[in-house]
């Protein structure tokens, strides 16, 4: 694929501060003719394809654990411009380090959607433990080995997350009557 040979992006930490989060490349540099990059299934490689399939592009992130940006276990790290785009309850997440496995990766890994992994996210920052860490370690060994929920539904990578559908204030004709 040539160099380089890390993928280097900017994600939200614990807090939402950002740090650096390192992978094996696995997709080329290729743009249409406006200069816009093409989609990532036009982009990833055979030997991405490989790497992806075994989770083995995940590896350069234990330097993010020994650097203390991230911890073996907990949400993924998802992109920047997601922080402004959650509710309160979804950026819950962010209490913890992010993990390179978490519980929202042995329950479905990319199959799910975007609201799914966050409430599944959300679940371990309210349950977290360290036998529960023993337990998404382990159940990691096997939805690696099993190739399991590797890409999401006609996409290589999940799609970008718009933001979720909130719900509008209810308001009833009683109440406040000094309201305007």
């Amino acid at each position: 694929m040539g160099g380089p040979v890390l993928f280097e992006q900017v994600r939200p930490g614990r807090g939402g501060q950002p740090f650096v989060l390192r992978k094996f490349r696995t997709m080329r540099e290729a743009r249409a003719a406006d200069g816009r990059p093409l989609p990532d299934a036009a982009r990833v490689t055979r030997t991405g394809r490989l790497l992806r399939s075994l989770s083995l592009d995940e590896l350069p992130q234990l330097w993010n654990v020994l650097c203390g940006d991230m911890s073996l276990v907990g949400p993924r790290p998802l992109l920047m411009q997601y922080l402004s785009r959650y509710t309160p309850q979804q950026a819950r997440r962010h209490e913890v380090l992010p993990g390179i496995t978490g519980w929202a990766q042995v329950n479905g890994r990319n199959a799910l959607t975007h609201e799914q992994r966050f409430e599944l996210d959300v679940w371990y920052v309210e349950h977290w433990s360290l036998s529960l860490d023993a337990r998404i370690l382990w159940l990691t060994g096997q939805t690696v080995l099993r190739r399991s929920g590797i890409a999401s539904a006609n996409h290589v990578t999940m799609p970008e997350f718009e933001g979720s559908a909130r719900p509008e204030p209810e308001f009833t004709a009683e109440g406040d009557s000094s309201a305007c």
